[in-house]
C-alpha cells in the first residue's frame, strides 16, 4: 500500500473511469478538496491517504456526495486492488449534510476546476481560494497537516478574512472563534480579528 502523489492520482482516476466505461455505469460528476486536490491542481506538493470527495455535480448543483453509490465503491475497491492504493482510498467523508445545510463558500461551483477521466468519470478540484476556506475550517477543527496545508497556500490577508468569515457560520461558538483567530496569529495575521 502506498500514499497517492501526482502520478498515482491520475493513474488511479483515469483506471477509475476505464473501468466504469467497461462496466457500463452511468456517468458521474464528482467535486473533490483536500490533499488530493491540492495535488492535482499542483498547489502543494504531498501525498494523501485519499481521494476526499466532497460532492457531487448535477445540472450545475452541487450536491452532497454521501453515500456514494455502491457500484462507484466496487469499481473504486478493483482499482485500490490493481494500483495497492489505501483502503477506501475513494471517500465521501467531507461529504457531510451540515456542511451542505450550513452553506459552502459562496461562488464555489463557479471556481471549480474540471478533468474528464474517460466519458463516464468527470472530476471537479475545488480552488485554491475555497481551499483556504476549507483549511482554515479545518485547521481550527483539527490542526496539523491542515495547518501546514494552509500556510503553503501562503493566503492573503483578504483571503484569510473571507475564509474566517465563512468558517464562523459552520461553528458558530465562542470557543470556535477563538480558535480561528490563534490561528491567524499563528498564520502572522493575528490582527485581522478586529475586522471579522
Amino acid at each position: 500500500m502506498s500514499n497517492i502523489d501526482q502520478e498515482s492520482l491520475d493513474r488511479a482516476l483515469g483506471l477509475l473511469g476505464d473501468l466504469m466505461r467497461v462496466r457500463h455505469h452511468p456517468p458521474i460528476h464528482l467535486v473533490v478538496c483536500g490533499g488530493s486536490a491540492l495535488i492535482a491542481l499542483r498547489l502543494v506538493t504531498r501525498t494523501t491517504q485519499d481521494v476526499d470527495v466532497l460532492a457531487t455535480l448535477e445540472n450545475g448543483q452541487l450536491l452532497c456526495a454521501r453515500p456514494l453509490p455502491e457500484w462507484l465503491l466496487a469499481a473504486a475497491e478493483a482499482v485500490r486492488s490493481e494500483l495497492s492504493l489505501p483502503t477506501h482510498w475513494l471517500n465521501d467523508g467531507p461529504a457531510d449534510e451540515n456542511l451542505f445545510r450550513l452553506g459552502l463558500p459562496v461562488g464555489v461551483a463557479e471556481r471549480l476546476v474540471v478533468r474528464d477521466f474517460g466519458a463516464a468519470l468527470q472530476v471537479s478540484f475545488i480552488s485554491r481560494y475555497d481551499q483556504i476556506h476549507f483549511k482554515l475550517y479545518a485547521a481550527a477543527d483539527q490542526g496539523g497537516r491542515h495547518f501546514t496545508d494552509l500556510r503553503k497556500l501562503n493566503p492573503t490577508p483578504e483571503e484569510l478574512l473571507a475564509a474566517a468569515r465563512w468558517t464562523f457560520t459552520q461553528d458558530v461558538s465562542d470557543a470556535f472563534r477563538q480558535v480561528v483567530v490563534e490561528v491567524l496569529q499563528a498564520l502572522g495575521h493575528g490582527d485581522l480579528h478586529e475586522r471579522l
